[in-house]
């Protein structure tokens, strides 16, 4: 069991409660915009339990009423002493946070995202690779790259993913700000909630059904489902019939037919 929570961070809060971690970025004075260091820790902790089957779920939040406006570029040039050093600086910053999103999209765990305030930029990009994202009607979503002369570089590939090329060219090109009920219909968030006390209870709902899934059984779906678009069709059904068999003959496969002849819930629900 991953003792992450017990870990000290600078950029973010993390706590551990009966299989569900909770990351909070914590630079409300930036509107939790990512810098290098957030963007570090939170690949830190997705290393720690990437084997860790007892965390369930991972939500990704906010502090202080908004999520996150995307990367902190006054600290992309904080560090560097000269225009060499800076483009050096700028161009390992994006590329880090490219690193992180791949890895919370291929995290095993189910990824929520609990989205209020400004969901900007990055902060989309995350969005776009939760497996739920649940937002606040106030929440504000946009991808304002172009509007600041540079491109969505990182977010791109994963925002078209999640709503396609149509879509996600109108996003990155006008730079529109959309509301929460837009986003929903885009495809970008699956659940819309009109004040704090019900985005709380949807997301408890949400970690109610999440255990309803067996752990390896969610990390093996997410993982098949990534394939797909990416390896071809006939050999991907071939690696889903085998990936299907081991299951099955797993522990948890036993537990889960067992439990469903003897009617009662797998030893994951309890």
């Amino acid at each position: 069991m991953s003792n992450v929570s017990q870990q000290q961070y600078r950029e973010i809060l993390v706590s551990l409660t009966q299989g569900v971690l909770t990351i909070t970025f914590n630079r409300p004075h930036k509107k939790n915009a990512m810098n290098l260091a957030l963007v570090n820790e939170v690949m830190a902790v997705f290393s720690d339990i990437a084997d860790d089957t007892s965390v369930r779920a991972v939500v990704i939040c906010g502090s202080e009423g908004n999520f996150c406006a995307g990367g902190d570029i006054s600290d992309m040039h904080s560090e560097a002493s000269n225009k060499e050093t800076k483009q050096q600086a700028i161009w390992h910053f994006n590329r880090s946070f490219g690193r992180m999103i791949t890895q919370v999209n291929h995290a095993p765990q189910v990824v929520i995202t609990q989205l209020e305030g400004a969901v900007l930029g990055g902060g989309l990009g995350l969005a776009c690779v939760s497996d739920i994202a649940i937002a606040h009607q106030g929440a504000v979503f946009a991808m304002p790259e172009t509007g600041l002369g540079v491109v969505p570089a990182q977010i791109a590939p994963f925002v078209v993913t999640r709503i396609g090329l149509t879509q996600a060219r109108r996003l990155a090109l006008l730079g529109e700000r959309v509301g929460a009920a837009q986003s929903q219909a885009l495809g970008i968030v699956h659940f819309v909630c009109e004040s704090q006390e019900a985005l709380q209870a949807q997301l408890n709902e949400v970690l109610k059904q999440v255990q309803r899934g067996a752990p390896q059984a969610n990390a093996n779906t997410k993982a098949l489902m990534l394939k797909v678009g990416t390896v071809e069709l006939e050999t991907l059904l071939d690696e889903a019939a085998a990936l299907f068999n081991q299951a099955l003959a797993s522990d948890e496969g036993k537990e889960g037919t067992q439990a469903f002849m003897q009617k009662r819930n797998p030893s994951w629900c309890e």
